[in-house]
């Protein structure tokens, strides 16, 4: 099985969007389509941060509410600060009726999520590849309370480092993490079990060219001498 880091990672995005010409919404649209494939029942709370994974989490609430499911939305932050193809997601997700409960202070993080218990499925969508550090801040607090309720992870368990494996002080513990296209290196640790659960790699439609340095730059090569 083929890992990447989470710059190789970035980087066959980059080459798939900006250089293939493949848009970011239809990737984002496919990732979260993998993810609601796990969800067979409602009520479903949806988890997002403000970066794509959360972008992700606005396809499936969107999917959710289409399939007649009870959806329940949180963000962690500010609206005002989604961008992208995040936003138009969201604005999707709104204009079908869908609600978001947009948290910021810490002890109004812990209500919302711990708000969420009596869900069948909450679906974490908060942090991706990025993140190294030590979770902080309203991030930890949606983190540490997260229920104790049936859990997909959009891309890899909020908390866990990308490339080690570790989590980053705390992390969310998922029954099924759904990660796009390229299994993460991350997952060769065997610590990072307890918090990935069953792994499924969905194919959302990045070539596997753009993860091949090699093999990329030769086809970059062809291209050049085309134009």
């Amino acid at each position: 099985m083929r890992t990447l880091t989470a710059e190789q990672m970035r980087e066959a995005d980059r080459r798939c969007i900006q250089e293939l010409g493949i848009p970011g919404v239809v990737l984002m649209n496919n990732a979260g389509l993998a993810v609601f494939r796990e969800i067979d029942r409602g009520p479903v709370g949806v988890v997002c941060g403000k970066g794509n994974n959360g972008g992700d989490g606005f396809v499936v609430a969107r999917l959710a509410i289409l399939a007649g499911f009870d959806t329940r939305v949180v963000l962690v932050g500010d609206p005002a600060a989604i961008q992208g193809d995040a936003l138009t997601f969201m604005r999707v997700y709104e204009r079908l009726g869908g609600s978001i409960h947009s948290v910021q202070d810490e002890t109004a993080v812990i209500e919302a999520v711990r708000g969420l218990a009596d869900c069948a499925v909450l679906v974490d969508a908060l942090l991706g590849t990025g993140i190294s550090g030590e979770v902080r801040g309203a991030m930890r607090a949606a983190i540490d309370a997260w229920p104790n309720v049936r859990t997909v992870a959009v891309d890899l368990p909020s908390g866990l480092n990308a490339d080690t494996g570790e989590a980053c002080g705390c992390c969310v513990r998922a029954d099924v993490t759904v990660t796009f296209q390229f299994a993460k290196r991350a997952f060769e640790n065997p610590a990072s079990r307890a918090y990935v659960g069953r792994l499924v790699v969905a194919d959302i439609g990045i070539p596997e060219i753009c993860a091949d340095t090699a093999s990329w730059e030769r086809l970059s090569h062809q291209f050049a001498l085309k134009r």
